[in-house]
């Protein structure tokens, strides 16, 4: 392949990531339809599960949202028995928020439909395909995270 601008590369990305987005968050609506949760909530509970208990601040800053909004995501996770809420025993003013068994399973269960949805996009690409891929992926995720420090 010849070199390609790294604009045109953009354009390109551009292009083609919504499609294959797209088809993904079809597959993946019809998983969360079922369940009752949408994706905002569903990326909530991944982080809880993932990171445990948390403080709503904490919560909020690492979705890079206010206070507000990821209290509004909460109050229906709690509703629905996804996560409890609770004071922190030494401050009141600190809202703790932590999975539940319901919670955890859903999280599952989502990560579960997640893979099925990436065996099957990428049964269709070579292995050395989906190998270059990955690497491509590593390699960018690496980069991202060096320009935070």
């Amino acid at each position: 392949m010849a070199h390609m601008p790294l604009a045109e590369f953009a354009d390109k990305v551009t292009e083609i990531m919504p499609v294959i987005m797209r088809e993904f968050l079809k597959k993946e609506t019809e998983e969360f339809y079922k369940a009752k949760i949408t994706i905002p909530q569903l990326v909530v509970l991944d982080m809880l599960v993932r990171e445990g208990e948390l403080r709503m601040s904490d919560l909020a800053r690492l979705m890079n949202v206010t206070t507000a909004a990821t209290t509004g995501i909460v109050d229906r996770l709690v509703r629905e028995g996804y996560v409890a809420r609770e004071s922190d025993a030494e401050d009141r003013r600190i809202i703790k928020v932590r999975p539940t068994a319901k919670g955890i399973r859903i999280v599952k269960s989502a990560n579960e439909h997640k893979k099925a949805i990436i065996v099957k996009m990428f049964s269709v690409v070579s292995d050395t395909e989906r190998e270059e891929y990955l690497r491509i992926l590593t390699v960018v995720r690496d980069k991202m995270r060096d320009l935070k420090s």
